[in-house]
């Protein structure tokens, strides 16, 4: 069985941070975030491809280098294909049912469950659906009693939601849904083949509780960083070789940090190599890979990119800190959004 995760994105949303690297390598508890999808695959999941386009090489050199008991299959995009593109350039490597995962997303969905579900409902399309309180920002399921989909509102009022279940971002298809995508072109499931199943054939949802989470923003990054602190009932994660002089609570640390005397983290993410002065107050903010912040300084609700140094402020809140060129081709919006936010 195939699993396909999509890992193409720029994630912009997360910039300066995905400037450098691909965002489905962003650490989370010093762990790239795509390795937590790949550990939750069921053991009958023995071939991953891995849809990629922006900063492949990165995604390539990882996967060469860490072994995760599975067939790893980088599967180079040409161009950005969305999900129902990836999932038909990545048509030769299926054999039977697979499941399409988007590698931003971080929840407790049981995929052994789905399995199950999805043969017993005999159904050609299952995807996960999670409950949320405001129905308004997303496309909402019309699901009937068994699980049947007939279809979605999207971003509908309250009083006329016909569920309060959104599309998850998780699917299980038979390999037959491919037959509705054309080939090398940028075609969405969501909102161009999805439709067509439910008009003719056994569309499913499968209803899942726990937590559930997409990275695709900075807040959301920081959330799921203390979400899993609180999960693993620890007040922080520490990496390899660090020396602390200050104070930690509720982040996650790198490897080869250096943190100077009376120094406060808090609520905060600091990547590998990252050396911070005396005196440095920093909270609910990410501090990027080889980043220097010198003495006496805030930094609040702020991301600092990769290998910057930081001086000559009192207080930085609220700020994205990239001092160097934009790369080359870099969307300077979102291209596409899966969960249709």
């Amino acid at each position: 069985m195939e699993a396909i995760i999509l890992a193409g994105g720029f994630g912009t949303r997360l910039k300066p941070l995905t400037y450098t690297r691909a965002k489905s390598l962003l650490p989370i508890h010093n762990k790239p975030m795509i390795s937590y999808l790949i550990e939750a695959l069921p053991e009958q999941v023995n071939k991953v491809i891995l849809a990629v386009n922006y900063k492949k090489n990165q995604i390539e050199e990882y996967f060469t280098n860490h072994d995760y008991g599975k067939e790893i299959i980088v599967n180079d995009e040409p161009e950005a294909l969305g999900t129902g593109g990836a999932a038909k350039f990545a048509e030769k490597h299926i054999t039977n049912n697979f499941f399409v995962l988007n590698s931003d997303i971080i929840s407790s969905l049981n995929l052994n469950q789905m399995i199950k579900f999805h043969n017993k409902k005999k159904s050609l399309s299952t995807i996960s659906l999670w409950p949320v309180e405001n129905v308004s920002e997303f496309g909402v399921a019309d699901v009937i009693d068994d699980g049947k989909i007939i279809g979605f509102i999207e971003k509908p009022n309250p009083e006329d939601a016909p569920s309060n279940y959104i599309n998850a971002g998780a699917y299980l298809l038979e390999p037959e849904v491919l037959d509705y995508i054309q080939s090398n072109q940028f075609v969405s499931m969501e909102k161009e083949i999805f439709p067509q199943i439910i008009e003719t054939k056994r569309f499913f949802g499968f209803k899942f509780n726990g937590y559930w989470m997409d990275i695709g923003r900075i807040t959301s990054y920081l959330k799921i960083n203390n979400f899993l602190l609180n999960l693993k009932k620890k007040n922080n994660i520490i990496g390899n070789n660090i020396k602390n002089e200050g104070i930690l609570n509720k982040s996650s640390i790198g490897n080869n940090v250096k943190i100077g005397y009376k120094s406060n983290i808090e609520s905060s993410i600091i990547f590998n190599n990252v050396v911070i002065g005396k005196n440095v107050f920093i909270k609910d903010s990410i501090i990027g890979e080889n980043c220097c912040i010198l003495d006496n300084l805030n930094i609040i609700k702020s991301v600092i990119g990769d290998n910057e140094i930081i001086k000559n402020f009192n207080n930085i809140t609220n700020e994205n800190i990239w001092t160097k060129s934009i790369p080359e081709g870099y969307p300077k919006k979102q291209i596409g959004n899966v969960i249709g936010e």
